[in-house]
């Protein structure tokens, strides 16, 4: 089995593959020797580990460098956080998915926030782009397609689950082989978007989240962790360096 393929079969409904990300070579292969089944990077622990912040700081060819680095060290599938593909335009989307393939990623996380900027990005256009993307490589990559619907709301409006789910089919319809929906948490909210969405769903497990078992029960497909384990790894590493110099 290739490594798309096997990448691909481990997103099941009810038995997520839990995704703990990384963000280069060396804490890869510290997830890997834990027993990941792949490996995913994080665009904010990327950013972070190299001095710069999120939001396609980290210039394309420093990336791509990086993304190779890790598929050297592990001989797991690895998917990358690729952001907004680092443009706008769905001709410059697809060259630059086939700069992350040729790098050696089997798939990618692909958002639909304008990046640096404010809102989302129109469904038409979103939906241009992941077409775009898809054309360019074919059918064995894995294209995560994410929204930022809940990210973008404001912190008490309800959940915009009609938009969630109209976005989720869009980009099933664009060729996208997942759903990603960062913040929904609410199991009855996950299960109507599993129902309605004809893509496996991917999850953020961040403080104050459900249990895993509980969205497994929901029908979540894949569990990611963000930038939270090396949000944590750095605080226990300040409070170890105060210590050392006290």
């Amino acid at each position: 089995m290739g490594a798309f393929a096997q990448f691909a079969a481990l997103h099941v409904p009810g038995n997520p593959v839990i995704l703990y990300n990384i963000w280069d070579a060396g804490s890869a292969r510290a997830v890997e020797a834990a027993g990941a089944k792949a490996i995913a990077t994080g665009s904010h622990p990327v950013a972070d580990a190299m001095g710069l912040e999120d939001g396609e700081n980290v210039p394309l060819d420093l990336a791509m460098d990086n993304v190779a680095r890790i598929v050297e060290a592990v001989d797991l599938p690895v998917s990358v956080d690729f952001e907004g593909a680092y443009s706008s335009v769905p001709e410059e989307c697809a060259d630059n998915i086939l700069c992350l393939e040729g790098a050696g990623a089997i798939g990618c996380n692909f958002e639909d926030q304008h990046v640096g900027g404010h809102g989302l990005h129109d469904l038409d256009l979103q939906v241009r782009r992941i077409a775009a993307m898809r054309k360019a490589v074919g059918d064995h990559f894995f294209i995560n397609a994410r929204t930022d619907l809940m990210l973008k709301k404001d912190k008490d409006a309800p959940t915009p689950l009609e938009e969630i789910i109209e976005r989720g089919k869009a980009f099933a319809d664009a060729g996208a082989s997942g759903f990603f929906v960062p913040r929904l948490s609410d199991p009855s909210e996950v299960e109507k978007v599993v129902a309605a969405v004809p893509l496996p769903l991917n999850l953020i497990a961040f403080p104050g989240a459900p249990d895993k078992k509980v969205w497994a029960d929901a029908g979540v497909a894949r569990i990611s962790h963000g930038p939270f384990p090396l949000k944590a790894l750095m605080e226990k590493f300040g409070d170890m360096a105060k210590e050392a110099l006290a």
